[in-house]
């Protein structure tokens, strides 16, 4: 992927913003267990950076998707793993159907005020009972008259208790379940919209995480994106931009951790020496940082065949299997060297440990990368 001026400008406006606006904030966010959505995404909406690859008559700059990868990469740099990721739901999880399939009402009500800022976005796909296992969800929506009424429930949803509206994933015939399901924009403040409260989770602190529970929740078939039934084809498509994003967003993250431990063993001396004279830790440091330089090639690669109209449904997958299982690698081989103070919870390298988890479990777990890239490679039952 060649990166233009125009490429490095962004990815230096970006830097900036996460510099002067997000990391100051970072420790206190985390503390408290949420960040402020709405006054962080007003402020990027205004520097364009929520509508890169969305049409310019909604707002968006409408670049190619090499662009969303420089902003996905700069991300990285955030002393968190928890932003990245609500952001990443706003520009790239719960918008690109709409923005590639929804009608222009839908679009100018929905689209364009989550592109400024003012609107802040979720995804409901994942269930109790069917998280990776998407075709098994059970929520449903059944018409009446010009409504949808819905009723089920969402989990595990990011920016659940401050989102505005969030694009679900509901059944909405009795069909197969590949092509009974549609996508449907649900506005938060819907009568019949509760949510839970925030879960205490692991890692990820500083982004609120909820269920959302739908009782008889009516809501108007044009808040319906596309055509009925296509819902499952449009989420596997979101699908592969949250997998371009998981892995772009995961590679800075990375090398900050490397540099960090990298400095703690210049400093740090164990029997009269520099921990870092040790060869085997310079070894296995230049090892972590060859890995992360791999892993950029393979999502550069994946992006520049998506721009040009590829199917990159394995490179995808490959991409977020490997951001996963390497972003666990590198915090848990860089903690060692840190000894006990690698073991308290403030800790930067003890944070992108708890942090990086869930890379290998949200927006699809490692057993269904390793699925989809078998199917694509003709192993398995023909």
């Amino acid at each position: 992927m060649k990166m233009t001026e125009e490429h490095k400008a962004l990815a230096e406006t970006v830097r900036r913003f996460v510099a002067d606006e997000i990391n100051p904030n970072v420790e206190e966010w985390e503390k408290e267990g949420i960040f402020p959505a709405h006054e962080l995404f007003k402020k990027m909406g205004q520097l364009g950076l929520l509508g890169v690859t969305k049409p310019e008559r909604f707002g968006g700059m409408g670049l190619d998707y090499s662009y969303g990868m420089v902003v996905a990469e700069e991300l990285g740099t955030i002393r968190c793993g928890a932003i990245p990721m609500a952001i990443g739901v706003q520009t790239d999880m719960a918008t690109p159907a709409l923005a590639r399939f929804g009608s222009d009402r839908l679009r100018a009500e929905f689209l364009a005020p989550a592109i400024s800022g003012d609107m802040v976005g979720s995804i409901g796909v994942s269930e109790t009972e069917a998280g990776s296992d998407v075709a098994g969800l059970k929520t449903q929506a059944v018409k009446d008259g010009a409504d949808y009424i819905i009723n089920g429930s969402k989990m595990w949803i990011t920016n659940a208790t401050q989102a505005d509206f969030v694009c679900l994933l509901a059944n909405t015939s009795e069909g197969a379940p590949h092509y009974n399901k549609s996508l449907i924009i649900v506005p938060m403040k819907s009568p019949g919209v509760t949510v839970s409260p925030r879960f205490d989770k692991l890692g990820m602190r500083s982004s609120d995480t909820a269920q959302i529970f739908f009782d008889n929740v009516r809501v108007p078939q044009y808040y319906r994106i596309g055509e009925e039934g296509q819902g499952f084809p449009m989420q596997m498509m979101q699908f592969q931009e949250e997998r371009l994003f998981a892995a772009a967003s995961s590679l800075k993250g990375m090398e900050q951790v490397i540099r960090t431990t990298i400095d703690h063993c210049r400093q740090r001396n164990t029997f009269g020496a520099p921990l870092l004279s040790n060869q085997s830790i310079q070894f296995k440091i230049a090892e972590l940082q060859t890995e992360v330089e791999a892993l950029r090639a393979l999502t550069y690669r994946a992006c520049e065949l998506y721009i040009s109209g590829e199917e990159v449904t394995k490179l995808a997958s490959m991409a977020k299997l490997k951001a996963g299982r390497l972003s666990r690698q590198v915090a848990d081989n860089c903690l060692q060297y840190w000894g006990g103070m690698g073991f308290m919870w403030e800790n930067e390298v003890a944070r992108a440990y708890r942090d990086n988890r869930l890379l290998s479990i949200g927006g699809g777990a490692d057993e269904m990368m390793l699925g989809i890239i078998c199917k694509l490679m003709g192993l398995g039952k023909r």
